[in-house]
Order: structure tokens, then C-alpha cells, then sequence
């Protein structure tokens, strides 16, 4: 079962509140995503902490209704 991005977004933004997510399909088939997270919320975070936040925001549909997701998050300038 397929995700739209919106969802995807309406997820990460439920958990990280602050967030900016950009979601980009990159099959067209809403299996395989490329997402950047940007929070104040990383700040002091390991690069793999910050990627568990955003699989935690997804709630288990990783692997399951989301196959793939590009993860990129950084902090705000």
C-alpha cells in the first residue's frame, strides 16, 4: 500500500512540530521518497538520532506502507 507525501509530511510535522519537510516521489509511484527534515529540534543530535526521530514520526510504516525514504536532516541557519 502506497503513501502520499502529504501524509508522509503531516506525520513528520505531527511529532517535529517546527519541522520544514520537503517531499519529493522519485518513481512516481509513492513507494520511493526523498525527504529533507529541517528542525531546531536536531540541534545537538547525532545525524543518526536525528533520522531515528523521523522514523519514530513515521510510526512503523517504514519498510511496510513506505518501501523507501532518501533521508537528509540539518539543522536551521
Amino acid at each position: 500500500m502506497a503513501m502520499e507525501a502529504t501524509e508522509i509530511e503531516a506525520m513528520i510535522r505531527e511529532s517535529i512540530p517546527d519541522a520544514t519537510v520537503t517531499i519529493q516521489d522519485l518513481r512516481g509511484d509513492g513507494d520511493h521518497y526523498a525527504a529533507h527534515v529541517i528542525s531546531k529540534e536536531f540541534s545537538g543530535k547525532s545525524r543518526v538520532k536525528q533520522h531515528q526521530m523521523v522514523y519514530k514520526a513515521l510510526k512503523g510504516k517504514m519498510g511496510d506502507d513506505l518501501h523507501a525514504l532518501a533521508l537528509q536532516t540539518s539543522i536551521p541557519e
